[in-house]
């Protein structure tokens, strides 16, 4: 007697447990509202939604309700289902039954599992495109640092050797005591200030072409890791795009 009556409490907690489902296509506001996190506000809202656009095809399609969000989703997304009678069943009169003999919470379907996997890829995917964003901007700044030291150590050298001319220009100047000791420093004063000049214009092109080709391997390096960050991207969304139940 004791084992039948044992038996016959397993059978209605199952029972409980398959009418814990809530057809989100057929059920009332009132149904909807014993859902965890859904109130007579989101619940008029699943109502009105149906009325507009008809029934839902996927579970997680429910999102697309206004107020419905992903936390609201994890909540229910095991209490409800697509398809079949919804029966919300009132708190049992009777002596509550043991915990060892108590409905255990329904599994998470398939699409749920889906699209919380697919969750996850997209955020892990986000992460590491962010991260080699942040590197390769990185790469960018310390190479462009580096071209503007290596100008301005260029224009500071040449500007020490155009001092040290006129400097040399100044002496010979002030040495020569004839036409033609004037003559000659007149002559080294122009070569030599020519040969500074050259040599400075010689020193801005290079640092200008080493800048130039800093930024270039700069801007390479960049769009090298952007698109390498953006085929994992896609290759993590296809993965999880695999991972979903067919329609």
């Amino acid at each position: 007697m004791r084992k039948i009556a044992l038996l016959f409490a397993a059978l209605l907690a199952y029972a409980g447990m398959a009418f814990a489902a809530v057809n989100i296509n057929s059920a009332t506001k009132e149904q909807l509202e014993s859902l965890d996190g859904i109130g007579p506000v989101k619940a008029q809202a699943i109502v009105d939604y149906r009325k507009k656009n008809g029934s839902f095809k996927r579970l997680e399609d429910i999102k697309n309700v206004d107020g419905v969000g992903d936390a609201t989703y994890v909540k229910i997304r095991g209490e409800i289902a697509l398809s079949g009678t919804t029966k919300v069943s009132a708190p049992a009169a009777t002596t509550p039954a043991k915990p060892a003999m108590s409905a255990a919470k329904p599994e998470p379907t398939p699409a749920a599992r889906a699209d919380e996997k697919k969750m996850k890829a997209d955020a892990k995917a986000d992460d590491k495109k962010m991260k080699a964003d942040a590197e390769a901007n990185e790469k960018k700044m310390k190479a462009d640092a580096q071209a503007n030291e290596k100008k301005m150590k260029a224009e500071t050298k040449a500007d020490d050797k155009k001092a040290k001319a006129d400097s040399k220009e100044k002496k010979a100047a002030a040495d020569s005591t004839s036409d033609k000791a004037k003559a000659k420093a007149d002559a080294d004063e122009k070569k030599a200030k020519a040969k500074a000049e050259a040599e400075a214009k010689k020193a801005k092109a290079k640092a200008e072409a080493d800048e130039k080709k800093a930024k270039t391997k700069a801007e390479a390096d960049a769009s090298k890791a952007k698109s390498k960050a953006e085929a994992d991207e896609a290759k993590a969304k296809a993965a999880a795009k695999q991972g979903e139940p067919k329609k």
